[in-house]
């Protein structure tokens, strides 16, 4: 038996030093899979079909052609956003048809609906009710602070586990740096986060269009997510004698929202317009702990799925030419990433999803199995990966904590959850865990080695990020629960395994 949590995940907020302390819990429906065959089963069209949004790519040289432009409209589409840079134009159309008629065009190279759900997307409620930490822990874990510890720090199992706590006797990292977080939004105010908060490199991106306007970075306040707000705490938290600390607590983190509203769907156009702003805006790392919806695999034998794998690989090979570092989460499912096949039972997740079997080397999770992106499996507090992490040798890259369940993997005293602590929305603080959370440690570590080589290319910081890790064999047998079958196997040696990748990152080496 293993456990499993969605991409973003399961969370306890803690109302820390206070008189009180809330439990939050956020299962926003953002687990995704596919349908047999590799394309969406689509009822038939009503009278007034839907619009819905598409991505047109275009060989290079066609940004501005009239011909292509002039195409789209004669097939019914409308254009909301151009990335001439890269040749991919974001359009909506209520045509059922517009995809197809747009492969057809000369210059276009492919084409394909960006979700399977009409305009506006939907959107989800946040449900749960997870323990909360006893008014008497919170005291302990203030109490038990060393001096330069935060207050929360003790119950940070995670940054000693990366030597983080070491690295920052060092250096916090550099104001120079800036992390990006493409995510759910960011609670700029929050104390832990305040100090840190670039608000010239923040944007929304939801639709495809940046938005620049005052707070449109910030998570929706009716069904909004705390996730992107305990990632960015995560990375970047400031020591400032409030809450957590972050992995690197001297570097500026900026928010990029690409998610609807409930943290719901992160959709292609929206995560394009994201890689292309952290582009165009010096954003040294971006942090991507999502898969891109409604296809937790996309095929691309399947023209919808090619088209969508083809518009963000060519934005985050954009962003990595620009020099910046493109890390994302493995994913929770348990999934070995490198096998034959595997069963996704769940996509389309913005209709009707159905089962399919899908080959893993055809299939692409996005943007985590693109080329260049530094792929991340999460580790628990004994230093075993996660029950839920997905794995596969040749695709992890590294390792890093993202918590596990305290039956597994039951962290050292003072620390009382295996999980991931950090801030939420509202003054507030929460456990989380998955590989969203480990994540983020990666990206604090980059972060750290970019403010230490400020003038090295992103293809040398994530060598770096390699080099510096902590190998970590494979466990023989990986009987995560105990029950005498195993959960998984670890494929590759020391140096290289199908769990850890090059291994469990490591924050000390980064800035020695």
């Amino acid at each position: 038996m293993t456990l499993h949590f969605s991409r973003t995940h399961r969370a306890l907020a803690v109302s820390v030093g206070m008189a009180t302390i809330t439990a939050l819990a956020v299962l926003p429906g953002t687990a995704s899979a596919m349908p047999t065959g590799g394309a969406a089963t689509k009822a038939a069209p009503a009278a007034a079909s839907p619009s819905l949004s598409y991505v047109v790519n275009v060989r290079k040289g066609y940004g501005h052609a009239d011909r292509v432009r002039k195409a789209i409209e004669a097939a019914g589409g409308t254009v909301v956003q151009s990335y001439d840079r890269i040749g991919v134009i974001v359009v909506h159309s209520a045509e059922p048809g517009f995809a197809t008629a747009m492969r057809a065009v000369r210059g276009v190279e492919s084409a394909g609906a960006t979700r399977t759900a009409p305009l506006p997307a939907q959107t989800t409620t946040d449900v749960g009710a997870p323990k909360a930490l006893t008014a008497e822990e919170v005291r302990a874990a203030t109490a038990g602070a060393a001096a330069g510890e935060d207050p929360l720090e003790p119950l940070q199992w995670d940054l000693k586990a990366i030597k983080a706590d070491k690295a920052h006797e060092k250096t916090l990292g550099s104001s120079k740096v800036t992390v990006g977080v493409i995510d759910t939004g960011v609670d700029d105010t929050h104390p832990d986060i305040a100090p840190n908060f670039d608000r010239a490199k923040s944007v929304s991106c939801i639709g495809g269009t940046p938005d620049t306007s005052d707070g449109a970075w910030r998570p929706f306040t009716t069904g909004g997510s705390p996730h992107g707000t305990h990632v960015a705490g995560e990375i970047a938290a400031a020591k400032n004698g409030v809450g957590v600390t972050g992995v690197a607590p001297g570097v500026k983190v900026a928010a990029i929202k690409v998610s609807t509203q409930g943290g719901s769907f992160f959709y292609t156009e929206a995560v394009v317009c994201g890689f292309m702003w952290a582009a165009d805006h010096g954003i040294d790392v971006t942090n991507n702990s999502y898969y891109t919806d409604p296809w937790y695999f996309n095929c691309k034998t399947d023209p919808d799925q090619k088209a969508l794998v083809e518009a963000i690989t060519r934005a985050s090979r954009y962003a990595e030419s620009k020099g910046t570092v493109n890390v994302a989460a493995a994913g929770n499912e348990s999934y070995d990433l490198a096998a034959d096949s595997i069963t996704d039972p769940a996509s389309p997740n913005d209709s009707t999803p159905g089962d399919r079997t899908v080959d893993p080397s055809e299939c692409f999770d996005i943007p985590t199995q693109l080329p260049g992106v530094v792929t991340v499996a999460a580790t628990g507090a004994k230093g075993l990966k996660s029950s839920f992490s997905n794995y596969g040798l040749g695709v992890v890259d590294v390792a890093a904590p993202g918590g596990d369940s305290t039956a597994y993997q039951p962290p050292q005293a003072p620390a009382t959850s295996g999980l991931i602590l950090g801030p939420v929305p509202g003054g507030k603080w929460a456990y989380m865990a998955g590989t969203s959370m480990a994540t983020p440690h990666v990206v604090g570590v980059a972060a750290l080695l970019k403010s230490a080589h400020p003038h090295a290319p992103a293809w040398k910081i994530k060598e770096l990020l390699k080099e510096d890790a902590d190998a970590t064999a494979c466990p023989d047998p990986y009987d995560i629960d105990g029950d005498g079958k195993a959960d998984g196997v670890c494929e590759g040696g020391r140096h290289h395994s199908g769990f850890y990748g090059a291994g469990v990152v490591n924050a000390l080496r980064a800035v020695r």
